[in-house]
């Protein structure tokens, strides 16, 4: 709370996040059998409650080929490890706003089971928890397909909000529900919209401004009113669109911080935004944790810390999910370090 409200904690607070085969490689490093121990075993902060809540709703269905579909008819991918792997969009072929009501109805809240969230937090009420999420552009594109979802914006505009709408619903009254499980429980909830590539933004800011902000808005005014901190992710460089996120949206935190990206440097994002929003992630894992050595992953811990920890305002973490291609004892070096210099007072 103190990182996040950019005051002086005691140390750094840290997050975890990577590709199931990275953390099974964790755990049998560290000697530990399951994912609350090792998370425990590196010191890490947070605990999750969004991903365990049960689904009760319409049983799922089955393509001619025999492929698995979840609620959207959208196949299942039991080989893969990103929703992106998927071949099928069912909403893709719609040209109008009838077109897409006539398909399978939006979710229903209802179709969820809330009620297990409770028992989730027992021995662990002390913890930081992390419920509830929003990056519904993200589930548009995947139900039109990447391509046409993008193409929308210019072509089809009544389609995006329309589906927008629908989807931004759904997900705020799932954060309710959730906050109302555990009042006053939840601290970080993901605003989230991938905006930024490599080099730059991926559509336009007047897109940004029309088409996501406003939904994102309405998330950000729930996860506050439920006592919350929007933590928002866009990965790669998406300085352009801070102000906007800031000003339009309210985000309270900005995740991954992919610093080597041109106009993400770290001096520049603490100098400009650091006294309206705390930083979180910071710790390169396209370059540093995949190549780097032990003491270079550690130099960049240190680094982190003085930069965007100057004054409070920063989490440590990766600047996305841990691959493979990084060694467990990396990984180990980077957590160790952060708890051994990222005292702060």
């Amino acid at each position: 709370m103190a990182a996040i409200e950019h005051r002086t904690p005691d140390r750094v607070p840290t997050d975890y996040w990577a590709h199931k085969p990275v953390t099974e490689r964790l755990c049998a490093a560290l000697g530990v059998d399951d994912y609350e121990s090792m998370l425990t075993a590196l010191g890490v902060d947070i605990r999750d409650v969004r991903n365990r809540i049960t689904y009760t709703g319409p049983p799922e269905h089955f393509l001619p080929d025999g492929r698995q579909c979840d609620m959207w008819g959208v196949p299942l991918n039991p080989g893969g490890t990103y929703a992106s792997s998927v071949t099928r969009t069912p909403l893709s072929r719609a040209t109008t706003v009838a077109e897409i009501d006539a398909h399978t109805p939006f979710p229903n809240p209802d179709w969820w089971d809330y009620s297990v969230i409770p028992a989730q937090l027992e021995g662990k009420e002390d913890w930081v928890v992390r419920g509830g999420s929003y990056e519904e552009f993200a589930a548009f594109k995947f139900l039109r397909g990447v391509e046409q979802g993008y193409l929308d914006l210019a072509m089809h505009p009544e389609i995006v909000h329309y589906c927008m709408d629908n989807l931004c619903r759904l997900r705020c009254e799932d954060a309710r529900r959730i906050y109302e499980q555990i009042p006053g429980k939840v601290i970080w909830t993901w605003v989230a919209e991938d905006v930024g590539s490599q080099e730059g933004l991926m559509i336009s800011l007047a897109h940004i401004k029309e088409f996501l902000a406003p939904y994102m808005r309405r998330m950000a005014d729930v996860v506050h009113e439920g006592g919350a901190y929007a933590f928002h992710h866009s990965d790669g460089c998406g300085r352009d669109a801070l102000p906007t996120m800031i000003e339009q949206v309210g985000i309270d935190v900005l995740e991954p911080v992919q610093w080597r990206c041109p106009g993400m440097e770290r001096e520049t994002l603490k100098e400009l935004f650091g006294e309206d929003i705390a930083f979180m992630g910071g710790m390169d894992n396209q370059i540093t944790l995949v190549r780097g050595t032990i003491e270079e992953i550690k130099q960049e811990v240190e680094d982190n810390i003085r930069i965007l920890g100057a004054g409070g305002g920063y989490l440590l973490g990766p600047c996305h999910n841990i691959q493979i291609v990084t060694a467990p004892e990396k990984v180990v070096a980077m957590y160790d370090h952060a708890y051994e210099c990222g005292r702060m007072a």
